[in-house]
């Protein structure tokens, strides 16, 4: 076993949410080495994904739960199998640990290792993190980043990398009209992915000033402020009646869903990462519309070495999507303003 020469402490401060709506910052444990394919990871910083808002909301159940997994930081101990990253190494890590060689991870769809690990690694809005089979979760940065590129290589660690996914399943690309179902960061990050793989047009679906701006800087051409099947309906006036060729649901709910369906032209595509609740889709509908659906968990580990590099070459720079800052202690806070839409996304520093 590899570590650092300064030891990790035995306790560090982390987020608990104990019900919906409370979020606390307690002492912890400090996580060691359980497995030989474990690292152990100081965060340089963490956030509150939209995805940890459907408990927070009590749209799932929660108890006392370690909150987190969007995480960049410092190796500082290794397990004794682990070749690919050092101590000291700054890295980038997926939320689903994988160990990417089996035949499902050399396909591009590392959320479905069969050695995978769910919602691990969990607590990532930490001072600490364990994360299981580090070689094939974790990426190292070329080198030590400067700060500003920290909160960028933090969203390629979750939003980024489910946005860049999204636009690849709705085989967003050069000729496309791409239609943008939801504002929050992963849409507007797969906004950003639209637009590197040359989109023509691209219609943002929006009510938000703060965000239809970010949209546009990213690389948004239309605004559409309508919802449900006016919002279909708006999409179909600006495309000739037809449709988008490809759309990015980035919701997770029925109506999302359906109008991200309905916006689609006949033989179009759908990349649909919104966390799916009470969503169920309609047989006979679906038959008729010749729509394709490809989508679910994003396999951020097949696009982190191609991320990292574009922002290290500050080619790209999806940490404007961080819109609020706040020390790891201030969490509860962080959790309040993006239920209450008063930030797109939250930057934990630890």
């Amino acid at each position: 076993m590899n570590t650092s020469p300064k030891e990790n402490p035995t306790i560090m401060r982390g987020v608990i949410m104990h019900a919906p709506g409370d979020v606390r910052v307690e002492d912890r444990e400090n996580p060691t080495i359980v497995e030989p394919t474990d690292a152990i990871i100081r965060l340089s910083a963490s956030c509150i994904c939209g995805s940890d808002l459907w408990p927070y909301r009590g749209a799932e159940d929660v108890d006392h739960q370690a909150m987190g997994h969007e995480y960049v930081g410092v190796v500082t101990e290794i397990g004794d199998d682990v070749k690919t990253v050092k101590v000291g190494d700054f890295v980038v890590g997926s939320f689903f640990a994988s160990d990417n060689t089996c035949e499902i991870c050399l396909a591009g769809y590392q959320t479905h290792c069969v050695h995978r690990q769910p919602g691990a690694p969990t607590g990532a809005q930490s001072e600490y993190a364990r994360i299981p089979l580090a070689d094939g979760t974790l990426v190292a940065t070329p080198g030590q980043p400067d700060a500003d590129l920290i909160p960028s290589l933090l969203a390629a660690s979750d939003v980024l990398g489910t946005g860049w996914f999204a636009a690849v399943a709705a085989e967003a690309g050069p000729g496309k009209t791409v239609a943008v179902v939801g504002d929050g960061a992963v849409g507007l990050l797969g906004i950003l992915a639209a637009h590197r793989l040359g989109a023509e047009r691209i219609i943002a679906m929006s009510r938000h000033a703060d965000r239809q701006a970010l949209a546009r800087e990213f690389g948004a051409t239309d605004i559409v402020e309508e919802r449900g099947d006016a919002g279909v309906e708006r999409i179909k006036e600006l495309t000739g009646g037809l449709g988008a060729h490809s759309v990015i649901e980035a919701v997770g709910t029925q109506e999302s869903m359906m109008q991200a369906i309905r916006a689609t032209r006949a033989g179009g595509h759908v990349g649909y990462v919104g966390v799916s609740h009470g969503v169920a889709l309609d047989g006979v509908e679906l038959f008729f519309s010749g729509v394709h659906l490809h989508g679910g968990p994003a396999p951020v580990r097949r696009f982190l070495p191609e991320l990292i590099q574009l922002i290290w070459d500050r080619e790209i720079d999806p940490g404007k999507v961080f819109d609020l800052t706040l020390p790891l202690e201030q969490a509860a806070e962080g959790y309040r303003a993006m239920d209450e839409r008063r930030a797109i996304k939250v930057l934990l520093t630890t």
